[in-house]
């Protein structure tokens, strides 16, 4: 069974860090892009960054200089490294990432269950 799993979310005080992971399991050929998204109470869902295969990333304004993507391409793993959190980034945090289940196959997007963040004293 393909899946993406989330962990590290916990609570957190402000000015504080945390390191959110996001695991892909199962029979996979390859992932294209891969990504956190974030929604927030009584709010939308927003991405927050997202990462290519090949490393190129893009993050929302509101996070850039403060949190970092990354991924190990080995271990079909995304992270995002949070500093300097505030209250609001309180949120359940997603991951996606484009999975390529078979070689002659498109990619299908796929979504994990979320983590919540909380930024709280």
């Amino acid at each position: 069974q393909v899946q993406l799993v989330e962990s590290g979310g916990g609570l957190v005080q402000p000015g504080g860090s945390l390191r959110l992971s996001c695991a892909a399991s199962g029979s996979i050929f390859s992932i294209n892009a891969m990504g956190w998204y974030r929604q927030a109470p009584g709010k939308e869902r927003e991405l927050v960054a997202r990462i290519t295969r090949g490393g190129r990333t893009n993050y929302a304004d509101s996070v850039k200089g403060r949190f970092t993507i990354s991924r190990d391409n080995a271990k079909n793993t995304v992270y995002l490294q949070m500093n300097s959190l505030n209250s609001e980034d309180t949120a359940v945090y997603s991951c996606n990432a484009d999975l390529i289940l078979y070689s002659d196959y498109g990619p299908i997007l796929y979504w994990g269950k979320g983590t919540l963040v909380t930024v709280s004293s």
